[in-house]
């Protein structure tokens, strides 16, 4: 019964985080969404069982030795990311559970600021890898991509370059985000169980309820052809598989929209919307808080009764 919450956040990260991997490639139509979700599915898994250790004993550290406090902690953040999912905005898993966990840290006497800084300076950090990794990838690449003088050779160049990155940052957001899911109860079921766990929800998000949060993603935030779209990916799948191979989470919403911006740039392209840009920085200023409040509220209804 106390997993429970962890599958639903697990769904509710796959049905959100999905747009950060194939979002841009889905509303272009380079790839088709069921093709692009099942791809998903299958590496978000991999990386899970193949990398995610790491992140998991870092959320570990900081979690409740409580499995119920480590429960209700789990429950307030997918409660946070399925609301931001309705609404169409992609949000962070990672600032979600470390909004909660931070509060119940703080019920039973015991944050960890030193983690939590480590967590914090990579939330900066990430979009800023996004831009930089993403420019850098756009300009590199470029340079045989531009020699090929056949279309049809560029499509299918394009097409294939966007399954295989998109591989792999299904693979980075599975070795990364899955501490997000099941971290908390490592102590529990084991790191390996947590990750297997984890991983299979977050897949099952993505496979029934992912369009919505594609689509922001995709289109509404900086204008990109089939090329700066692949590279914006790949900038994004690098920053976040970095992160997982220092055991530090991190949003996959914030490493894309950075690697957006930055292959957006590289090509030449604005911002299509600011508005949109400020929407989701105030989710990722709101998303914390946000979680920590309903973590706070979910507390105290269960000691009322």
């Amino acid at each position: 019964m106390y997993i429970l919450p962890a599958i639903f956040f697990g769904w509710s990260l796959g049905a959100n985080d999905a747009a950060n991997i194939f979002g841009t490639a889905v509303s272009n139509r380079i790839v088709k969404y069921r093709t692009a979700t099942i791809i998903s599915a299958i590496f978000i898994i991999l990386g899970a069982m193949l990398d995610g250790a790491k992140g998991i004993e870092t959320i570990s550290s900081i979690s409740s030795s409580q499995i119920g406090l480590a429960s209700i902690s789990v429950l307030a953040s997918a409660i946070t990311m399925t609301t931001m999912t309705y609404l169409g905005v992609p949000v962070s898993s990672s600032q979600a559970i470390v909004g909660s966990l931070i509060v119940t840290s703080l019920i039973e006497g015991n944050v960890k600021w030193g983690v939590l800084v480590k967590l914090f300076a990579a939330w900066v950090g990430t979009p800023i890898g996004g831009i930089i990794f993403s420019f850098l990838a756009y300009k590199i690449f470029a340079v045989p991509f531009n020699k090929i003088k056949s279309i049809y050779v560029k499509e299918k160049v394009i097409f294939y370059g966007t399954l295989i990155i998109g591989a792999y940052g299904s693979y980075s957001l599975g070795a990364n985000n899955v501490a997000n899911i099941t971290g908390v109860f490592a102590k529990t079921i084991g790191v390996q169980n947590a990750a297997l766990l984890g991983g299979v929800s977050i897949a099952l998000g993505v496979l029934t309820y992912s369009y919505k949060v594609m689509y922001t993603v995709g289109t509404q935030i900086i204008e990109l052809d089939y090329y700066s779209s692949a590279i914006a990916v790949l900038g994004e799948s690098i920053t976040v598989w970095i992160y997982a191979l220092l055991g530090i989470p991190v949003s996959t919403s914030q490493a894309i929209v950075g690697a957006v911006i930055g292959a957006g740039y590289a090509r030449g392209s604005r911002l299509s919307s600011k508005k949109i840009i400020l929407k989701i920085v105030s989710a990722w200023v709101n998303t914390p808080v946000i979680s920590g409040v309903i973590t706070f509220l979910i507390y105290y209804i269960v000691k009322m009764f």
